[in-house]
């Protein structure tokens, strides 16, 4: 696979009912490909019936209410079982899955796999994660890393955050414009920068619990397992 793997990315984002990979559900989700100048040339998109209710604070972020996930959405485990094979297929062709703080997205397609007796998306390989990266080759900026600042902060634009296909997409493209901001360091075969993400979001995560615990709680633990948290 070449190293210039931004020249064609899968991209990937779910919308939920809440923050808590173990619990919460999906609402929204989206998958597209990216071609190399960051135009979205294929494009998936479902909308889930989670079969819970969808709590305010989510309806607020993402703008989908449980009456409308009721009345239009589809039943769960369709959703996830066309998910993860449309993900399968587009690794397969060589794209690597862009998703901003993977962690997130794929555990909790993996509990919903479990959940509904679905055979979940084994070790995806290559997978891109933008805020890893920037957190690895901008290691000293201040502020947030959020995706709406890391967006801004790239030149990309974002208009309608936290709807799933939008924040995939930018996802994708805040990734190429990594790629070429810091192209001495990120000019790697994709599976030699997945592995590289392997160790980077491990030392984020250790450094964030040791400043955690001197600051705040003494008890305080945060996973640096990427692009997946185990079972």
């Amino acid at each position: 696979m070449s190293s210039r793997w931004f020249e064609q990315l899968a991209v990937f984002d779910l919308e939920t009912t809440g923050i808590d990979v173990e619990t919460a559900r999906i609402v929204t989700a989206s998958i597209g490909v990216l071609d190399v100048t960051g135009a979205c040339v294929e494009r998936w998109d479902w909308l889930a019936d989670p079969g819970i209710d969808i709590p305010a604070q989510a309806s607020a972020v993402h703008g989908v209410s449980t009456s409308r996930a009721r009345t239009e959405g589809r039943p769960t485990a369709d959703v996830v079982t066309e998910i993860i094979a449309t993900l399968r297929m587009l690794l397969e062709r060589g794209l690597p899955l862009t998703i901003y703080n993977a962690p997130y997205d794929l555990t909790l397609l993996n509990r919903e796999a479990l959940r509904n007796g679905i055979r979940p998306l084994e070790n995806p390989l290559p997978v891109i994660d933008p805020l890893v990266i920037d957190r690895a080759v901008d290691r000293y900026r201040k502020g947030k890393r959020t995706l709406a600042v890391a967006a801004q902060h790239y030149g990309v634009r974002l208009t309608d955050a936290h709807e799933a296909s939008a924040d995939a997409v930018a996802a994708g493209r805040v990734a190429q414009a990594l790629a070429r901001a810091f192209a001495e360091e990120l000019d790697v075969a994709p599976e030699s920068l997945h592995a590289m993400q392997v160790g980077w979001c491990r030392q984020q995560s250790e450094n964030f619990q040791d400043y955690m615990r001197r600051t705040r709680d003494p008890l305080f633990t945060s996973s640096g397992a990427w692009p997946e948290r185990g079972v």
